[in-house]
């Protein structure tokens, strides 16, 4: 076990003791009393982040804990000192390329689940009888014979939350944080680390008398209260909404950009050990161990005896799940005995020794009064049933989404009938059924638009609106996308001004936006000479974005960030995608046939390349990606697995890619070569004997590259 962290300590630090300690002036400082100052800044931040986070009980207010983050940031720029692992990097690091993929310290299961409680009882009878017939137990095991004596058999379980979240593996070396890595596939994970460290109940460092090593599981997820306001904030932006916390949340720890992670507000919960340098005797162990070492738990977990006081748990759970500040969608039972847990073992997808207890979907009748038809920024036309407000599952609903034309038919459903909403974990409801016919038939999908009158043309089930940039509305979205965080990050461009310059006619199309005149937005209303300066530099600033930026911010259809990037990575520059065909776009990573005939068909679009040239007619150009090296592993797909010495494997990837070549994070039969490094993954190298791809050891691949290079 390490020892406690000094910096931690609440009687050595005089910014934990004192927060509104004034500082000397930073010039004043030399470095070694700056160094000195920032790290009793890290462990007062550290401390003050734990209070808020974790305790929920802060000792410090927003201006006093603001003041020694801008101190510690000060001390950090002026010194140019280290911040791994400081607060400060709470707020973001640079963009990534890409998530690349790690493979998990142990297996991330699933868990078996049912919402019928004679299942729950078959499992606690499974368990009983493996533990009678030697399998484990609290008991003695000499006290059982091959006889099912299961109903001797006593067993604790560990009650808690079923968070509706996305799940993670975090890893602490040395009471610090080291990594963390989606669940993926159980086995493999994207590396999330740059994103998740932005999360403040993520601790840094651990506290107290914490293990040398650490790999724990965790919860991401987006309180409730936090989700409505971060969702009311994108719909004033133009934003579509978030369906539920649970996609915010993954679609948000998947950002490449961890800037726009820490501005979101992600928040977790850790329940369990994956591996640790510590021996723990119960999973209610764990748990307390987790929280001692500065871990933030969940205050609802419980141990109890026996299946049917699990059950109570459950229901008890379930009658205040409503007043929680989170998404749970069960309960989970775990036998308590870790010796019990390994004696009962795993199938290939989950424990014998845990169970999910289900909560039933939500639901609720009300009448629909009226219906209306949204236009998205793509020309999407969305049908929307208005309802009499009813509470769904504690929270009250006036509106449902009937998802597209093809499905509002299906339904049958018009105003005045009586509907059954589900919410079943979302916070934005649907329509499942038509309950009671109010008389007035099936509503009549319109065939114009509703803002602007053009055509509406059905493409399956879907509906579109014809009138383009024409149309106010995806006019407006189209703008406010494109000046978005998500796009090419415009200050000065949210909806209300958006809106203004549209009604304005000073926009007409995404061009527009570079006609501006300074003296045209000074005289709006709201506007002076200093915000149309504003905005006028953060348009010549805009001209020169990323690639992967521009991509994004045109808002291609099925091209998010990540795609974007890959897409930038592959092609270098704007004209060689414009002109890509579908064979070439569909050997892009993560670009399948339906996403490449989606991007051809916007690069094709006639009325899409003009605004694209008369952007860069304006001086808008994507700056290329020059690469530094040739092409001579050209063709080749590399899989990393292990440690190498001469380089991470961020810069191995890096290194290939700019010759030329692919690395992905599994083995498949396009695999070319598997490259060995120091504690590698067996099932990276099961799944290259299977599909016979050749393994290097890294002296190999050294000699791979530099013979490459010679022939070249």
């Amino acid at each position: 076990m390490a020892a406690p962290d000094a910096a931690d300590s609440v009687t050595d630090n005089p910014y934990i003791e004192d927060p509104d300690t004034e500082f000397a002036p930073v010039e004043e400082l030399n470095e070694e009393r700056a160094r000195e100052q920032a790290e009793q800044l890290r462990g007062a931040l550290h401390y003050h982040d734990h209070r808020y986070y974790v305790e929920s009980d802060p000792v410090v207010g927003d201006r006093t804990y603001d003041a020694l983050f801008s101190r510690l940031e000060a001390l950090e720029d002026a010194f140019d000192l280290p911040t791994e692992n400081s607060p400060t990097r709470r707020v973001g690091g640079e963009p990534l390329d890409e998530l690349r993929t790690v493979e998990h310290v142990a297996p991330m299961l699933s868990i078996d689940s049912s919402g019928d409680p004679g299942e729950v009882r078959e499992f606690d009878e499974r368990v009983r009888r493996e533990l009678a017939r030697g399998g484990g137990g609290q008991r003695s095991l000499a006290d059982f014979d091959s006889e099912d004596n299961s109903a001797d058999v006593a067993v604790e379980y560990v009650c808690e939350p079923k968070f509706d979240g996305l799940s993670i593996e975090v890893v602490y070396e040395n009471g610090v944080y080291e990594r963390a890595a989606t669940r993926g596939d159980g086995y493999e994970g994207d590396d999330v680390t740059a994103n998740v460290r932005t999360i403040g109940s993520v601790p840094q460092r651990l506290r107290g008398d914490h293990p040398d090593y650490l790999a724990v599981r965790g919860e991401i997820y987006m309180p409730r209260e936090a989700f409505t306001a971060h969702n009311r904030e994108r719909v004033e932006r133009g934003d579509d909404p978030f369906a539920n916390p649970r996609n915010a949340a993954a679609g948000t720890l998947r950002q490449l950009d961890p800037k726009i992670t820490a501005e979101r507000p992600l928040a977790c919960f850790f329940f369990g050990v994956l591996d640790a340098s510590y021996a723990f005797e119960s999973h209610g162990e764990q748990y307390a161990k987790l929280s001692e070492w500065g871990l933030r738990v969940t205050d609802r977990v419980a141990v109890v005896d026996g299946i049917e006081a699990a059950i109570d748990y459950r229901d008890r759970l379930g009658e205040d799940r409503e007043n929680l500040d989170y998404e749970i969608d069960g309960t989970v039972f775990s036998v308590d005995d870790l010796a019990a847990c390994e004696r009962l073992g795993t199938t290939s997808r989950a424990p014998r020794w845990a169970y999910a207890y289900k909560f039933p979907a939500r639901s609720e009748t009300t009448h629909i009064t009226d219906i209306t038809v949204q236009i998205g920024r793509t020309g999407r036309a969305t049908p929307v049933a208005l309802l009499e407000p009813v509470e769904v599952g504690g929270v009250e609903v006036s509106r449902a989404t009937l998802h597209n034309p093809g499905e509002l038919a299906e339904l049958g459903v018009n105003v005045g009938d009586e509907v059954r909403l589900k919410r079943a974990g979302d916070v934005i409801p649907y329509v499942t059924e038509v309950v009671d016919d109010g008389g007035e038939g099936t509503f009549e999908f319109p065939d114009r638009c509703p803002i602007c009158d053009s055509p509406i043309e059905r493409d399956g089930p879907l509906a579109f609106c014809t009138g383009g940039v024409s149309c106010p509305a995806q006019l407006q979205r189209a703008v406010e996308h494109y000046a978005s965080r998500e796009g090419l990050d415009i200050e000065g461009l949210g909806e209300e001004r958006v809106e203004q310059l549209i009604d304005a006619g000073l926009v007409e199309s995404l061009p527009d936006l570079y006609d501006l005149r300074k003296a045209d937005l000074a005289a709006l209303d709201g506007w002076g000479e200093k915000s149309a300066a504003n905005l006028h530099d953060e348009l010549e600033r805009s001209k020169e974005p990323a690639l992967a930026d521009f991509l994004t911010a045109l808002g291609v259809p099925e091209v998010g960030s990540t795609t974007a990037t890959a897409l930038a990575r592959e092609f270098g520059d704007l004209d060689a995608l414009m002109d890509a065909e579908e064979e070439g776009l569909r050997e892009v990573p993560d670009v399948g046939p339906r996403v490449a005939s989606e991007i051809r068909e916007f690069f094709a679009n006639e009325r899409n390349r003009q605004t694209i040239a008369a952007l860069r007619e304006r001086g808008v150009e994507p700056e290329a990606l020059e690469r530094e090296a040739g092409d001579e592993l050209a063709g080749l797909t590399f899989v990393f697995t292990g440690g190498l010495s001469n380089a991470t494997r961020e810069e191995a990837t890096a290194h290939v890619e700019r010759h030329g070549a692919r690395s992905t994070g599994s083995v498949s039969g396009n695999t070319d070569y598997l490259v060995i490094g120091d504690d590698p993954g067996q099932r990276k190298r099961d799944d290259a004997d299977a599909a016979d791809v050749p393994e290097l050891t890294e002296a190999e691949f050294e000699a791979l590259l530099a013979e490459r290079d010679a022939e070249r």
